[in-house]
């Protein structure tokens, strides 16, 4: 999400109205299940395992990124992470020339990461995976420094290692130290702003016709950043 954010800043895209935006953002995190009763009062007390495949509706992140593939406004749940449970607002997210989704297991499921026309992985070092996490639980999410630790060490760590680190060999390129690799990032820039640019030539020429025509698929970032 760190270098999502930076490449938003980058483009500029961050300070455009969602409706004129070229670049939009998904969240895996967006697409987590409804817990049942049962499970919900496990992840209450920090013993539910969110970094698990299953833990995310696989079944509703294809069916968007089919609508998104076919150029259609989309509407993404908001999921919130102190009663971990999807709230009844949406956020809607318009079509546009490329679309960033990130994600720690976003290129776990072969019919997922197929849709992808190019795959990124951010490797972070783990002691700033972890210190970055027990800042985020504890001012985000209002939980206590052993809860956090306890559920990082039962679930976290090895589904990380499990689940998200084996698929970064799917990656078609790595970006090592995260959101302060510059050089990274800004390659990646340019290499949107290339697509972005021969987007508006295609606009221009009448080969894209608004919201109707489909949009091609473009960038994937997968992160070790466990959740």
């Amino acid at each position: 999400s760190s270098v999502c954010e930076k490449i938003m800043e980058k483009l500029g895209q961050n300070e455009i109205d969602h409706h004129q935006r070229q670049v939009a953002i998904l969240s895996q995190d967006s697409f987590y299940k409804v817990l049942t009763p049962e499970q919900k009062a496990k992840a209450l007390k920090g013993q539910f395992n969110f970094d698990h495949p299953d833990a995310f509706d696989n079944e509703l992140i294809m069916e968007t990124l089919r609508q998104i593939l076919q150029g259609e406004t989309v509407q993404i749940p908001v999921y919130d992470f102190v009663t971990h449970s999807r709230k009844e607002e949406f956020v809607t997210v318009y079509p546009a020339d490329v679309v960033l989704f990130e994600g720690i297991l976003m290129f776990y499921s072969q019919e997922i990461r197929d849709l992808f026309q190019m795959k990124l992985f951010v490797d972070t070092d783990p002691d700033t995976r972890l210190s970055r996490r027990v800042l985020r639980d504890i001012n985000e999410r209002g939980r206590e420094l052993e809860q956090v630790l306890s559920q990082y060490i039962t679930f976290v760590k090895p589904a990380f290692e499990e689940f998200c680190l084996p698929t970064k060999k799917y990656a078609d390129l790595i970006i090592p130290k995260g959101a302060d690799n510059l050089v990274a990032i800004n390659l990646i820039v340019q290499h949107i702003q290339d697509i972005l640019n021969g987007g508006q030539t295609k606009r221009q020429n009448g080969f894209l016709n608004g919201h109707s025509t489909p949009r091609q698929r473009r960038t994937s970032e997968s992160s070790s950043r466990p959740h």
